[in-house]
């Protein structure tokens, strides 16, 4: 880093220092706890690999006491500069509406059984005793509660998809724990074969119809209306343009290829609010799934949405106890951990990044400034 490029990065730093009156020490060079991480997130630990960090915002969300900046951790560049833009223009146009709602982490155990009789012995068996299998979740830990159990037969196998609500922490490891539990007694008492606690009917860390459709962790909604004359003035484009592009490219282009979501690039933005926050990287298939829509209102703005079905996030445990990460984090003011009200929030600013990183990527397609916006900021263009 030359001097003049540290001196922009420290200025920016202060300014954000100031806007959120908060000290960032660790976002930084050295500000990773080795014996920590090496015990608690990575084994044969040699090093770090440093990925620059870049800030989002103000991001606002209607009825929302505050707006937010949103940390993201990225090597593309352009990125941040295009959700940047996408904040500007809903922030513009009075913020996002969002809605979230917790559907739990699934963890999904396949058995094996002698054919359809103890098939169906085996399913009768868990919808009967079901109360017996949340006591037997809730005994694991104070912070996971079990909030639906559904059944699936297939030959020889059955399959238990469930559902856990883990509060703040995103939660793998107990519920892979209390599933585990859970599936042994279910082995004992009905004499099925317990084969694999994970049998992919959870869809972890996959990309697949059943979480686009019942959700996984968290199901995010976000809208928002924005201006012909923001849309004009910030996106430098038409409400018409930008929904001529979400219909033949979003919907039918997406329709064309067969893809599970229908979206422009939810996983770039999921991926870099991952990476800054220390969640689990993976999950970012699961955040590809979005569904986006633009469409013009009966006003003549433009109206855009995202449907984010599988947000799988943690403010406490795995990742986020690093001291950059946890950094990242309370500049979104959702460190911590409580009931799950930190975990929504964070779910929340995610659906409302990915939908600003939605609407400027549309706007940058329908006006075709897409190479031009990476010859400038990815390549050092002119």
């Amino acid at each position: 880093m030359n001097l003049r490029t540290h001196k922009t990065v420290t200025d920016r730093r202060k300014a954000l220092e100031r806007e959120l009156a908060v000290d960032l020490k660790n976002i930084g060079h050295f500000s990773l706890d080795e014996t920590m991480a090496s015990s608690r997130n990575c084994e044969n630990m040699i090093g770090v690999a440093q990925i620059p960090m870049g800030i989002a915002g103000p991001l606002k969300i209607r009825f929302q006491p505050k707006e937010y900046y949103v940390p993201l951790a990225t090597t593309e560049g352009a990125l941040v500069a295009s959700v940047n833009r996408g904040c500007k223009a809903i922030a513009e146009s009075g913020g996002a509406l969002v809605h979230v709602e917790r559907v739990g982490a699934s963890r999904g155990p396949v058995f094996r059984v002698s054919g359809l009789d103890q098939g169906r012995q085996v399913m009768q068996w868990v919808a009967a005793h079901e109360k017996d299998l949340y006591v037997l979740a809730s005994a694991v830990s104070s912070h996971i509660s079990l909030l639906s159990v559904e059944t699936q037969m297939v030959g020889k196998n059955v399959f238990v998809r469930f559902a856990f609500d883990t509060s703040d922490a995103m939660g793998m490891n107990m519920v892979t724990i209390a599933t585990t539990r859970i599936s042994q007694t279910i082995e004992k008492e009905t004499g099925a074969v317990l084969v694999a606690a994970a049998g992919n009917i959870d869809s972890d860390k996959k990309p697949s119809w059943i979480s686009l459709y019942e959700g996984r962790g968290r199901k995010v909604w976000a809208e928002a209306v924005i201006s012909r004359e923001v849309v004009a003035g910030v996106l430098k484009t038409t409400p018409e343009q930008i929904a001529e592009v979400g219909l033949r490219k979003t919907l039918i282009g997406s329709a064309v290829a067969g893809l599970l979501g229908h979206n422009n690039h939810a996983a770039n933005v999921i991926a870099a609010v991952y990476i800054a926050t220390g969640q689990d990287g993976a999950h970012v298939v699961e955040g590809s799934l979005t569904m986006t829509t633009a469409e013009v209102d009966e006003d003549k703005n433009l109206y855009v949405s995202v449907y984010v079905p599988a947000v799988l996030v943690g403010t406490v445990g795995g990742g986020t106890g690093l001291a950059t990460q946890a950094e990242a984090l309370r500049i979104m003011g959702v460190d911590g951990g409580g009931k799950g009200e930190h975990a929504d929030a964070f779910a929340g600013i995610v659906g409302a990044a990915v939908l600003a990183g939605e609407v400027s990527l549309l706007a940058s397609l329908a006006t075709n400034t897409l190479a031009c916006a990476h010859q400038v900021l990815a390549r050092g263009g002119k």
